[in-house]
């Protein structure tokens, strides 16, 4: 995706499915900014939803003595240097580590190849069954691990390669070394990959009005309560990211000629059976933010 509107659909469209998203691009093209407004836009906490954040946050010491219900949804975004532990959670007493901190939330991950490879890998699990099972000689706890991953990274180590104006000074083959750092699987678990491009003088300097949070955040909102309703049978299944694979047939019908582009696209990039579920999920939170009953081309 390019351009600044396609990049602010997408991150509208990750809220309102709560998908995974990466970002890629140059340094300063504002995409650790744009992970810090992600949660400004994002649904408030339902009851239920703030009772679990608090009682997660409790467990870990993280609410002080006077505090009471959390009511925004946590945004965590540890440094590159995390352990395994402190991410996934553990320890010889079993704490819960970033990932469930992150439950109900935001996890972002900025510059995601310089995370050790370990560290990124024990995130596949969770981002699947969205629990952590953490299991010792005597005891064995499952901490709730619902979080939103958001991610960003450089599209190469000096941060230029393919960039409009700047020349990528980075020698052969170090650009696939450095994209290699994190894997296939791990790539295939997230949603959306936005291009986020540079933004030039012109764009900074004009007095155009853009939308506001709160006007993005009503129809993320809209979005959301058309997911609730639809799942309101299912438990624990909030919006169209968390469907199981055996729903996603059923909910997300896709006509002939998109069933057709669906297939052409499969073949020529070699996605998977994953990427064909996710992809079809957020066609279905594409939907519903258009507020239309069926997925159309």
């Amino acid at each position: 995706m390019q351009g600044q509107e396609n990049i602010k659909r997408a991150l509208e469209i990750a809220a309102a499915g709560g998908h995974n998203v990466i970002m890629i691009g140059p340094p300063g093209a504002g995409k650790t900014m744009l992970a810090k407004r992600l949660p400004s836009i994002l649904p408030p906490l339902t009851l239920n939803e703030a009772l679990e954040t608090t009682k997660i946050h409790s467990v870990a010491g993280k609410v002080g003595a006077d505090a009471t219900l959390i009511t925004t949804r946590p945004y965590r975004s540890p440094h590159h240097t995390i352990s395994d532990v402190a991410l996934v959670g553990g320890g010889g007493n079993p704490q819960p580590g970033e990932i469930s901190l992150s439950h109900n939330g935001v996890l972002f991950l900025d510059e995601l190849p310089e995370f050790k490879r370990t560290v990124l890998e024990v995130m596949r699990q969770p981002m699947e069954e969205r629990r952590v099972t953490i299991s010792r000689a005597k005891v064995s706890i499952d901490y709730p691990a619902n979080f939103m991953l958001v991610a960003s990274m450089n599209p190469c180590p000096c941060g230029y390669y393919n960039h409009p104006e700047k020349e990528c000074v980075c020698g052969p083959g170090v650009v696939q070394r450095y994209l290699s750092k994190v894997s296939g699987p791990l790539l295939d678990r997230i949603d959306l990959h936005v291009e986020v491009v540079p933004v030039s003088f012109d764009q900074m300097t004009t007095l155009r009005k853009n939308e506001t949070s709160d006007e993005i955040r009503a129809r993320v909102v809209k979005a959301r309560e058309m997911q609730s309703e639809r799942f309101k049978d299912q438990k624990n299944i909030y919006c169209n990211a968390m469907m199981p694979a055996n729903m996603v047939k059923e909910i997300c019908v896709i006509n002939d000629a998109g069933r057709t582009l669906l297939k052409t696209a499969m073949e020529r990039l070699g996605l998977s059976a994953r990427a064909y579920d996710r992809i079809l999920k957020v066609s279905r939170t594409i939907a519903d933010l258009a507020g239309t009953p069926e997925i159309k081309n």
